[in-house]
């Protein structure tokens, strides 16, 4: 039997049907120049803000993503989708379904996750955080992308599929 092709889900019950019980998540947070990294523990109770990455040729992308991965042992991906407000998709979100579906060398599953209002969130957290402007700017993707896995894990977690 030839394996289907890695899922890339719409929920957290069609992500949690894929993943072994616990294991590291990554959160990504798809900018144009940057992708924010977050990562879960184990047992999926909360997310941490990782390294910021320059956005390049997919290539390049995928293979800092590939060593990430490997080296924490991850076990699933949640990719922020940039939903318009009203919830309809745009362009951007087109780009995030085909950077999710060109992930699938990685050969793990794949959560799409409304991303709305997670930057806005983050830039709240850093301000109460009294982080300067110029370091906001330098931390805000990977504070994003924390923000994104975060609500995914939480849904994970409380059955809010």
């Amino acid at each position: 039997m030839v394996d289907a092709a890695p899922l890339i889900a719409e929920s957290a019950a069609e992500l949690r049907a894929t993943l072994p019980e616990g294991g590291v998540l990554l959160g990504l947070d798809l900018g144009t120049k940057t992708i924010g990294t977050a990562l879960s523990d184990a047992g999926w109770r909360f997310a941490t803000a990782g390294k910021t990455l320059p956005r390049g040729k997919f290539s390049r992308d995928l293979e800092a993503l590939r060593a990430l991965a490997q080296e924490r042992h991850v076990a699933g991906i949640v990719i922020g989708l940039p939903l318009n407000m009203d919830g309809s998709e745009g362009p951007r979100a087109q780009s995030a379904r085909a950077y999710a579906r060109n992930l699938a060398s990685l050969a793990l599953p794949v959560l799409l996750w409304d991303e709305r209002w997670s930057t806005a969130s983050a830039e709240r957290d850093l301000i109460a955080q009294d982080v300067s402007r110029a370091k906001r700017a330098e931390r805000i993707d990977s504070h994003a992308a924390a923000v994104i896995l975060q609500a995914a894990l939480d849904a994970l977690a409380g059955g809010m599929f």
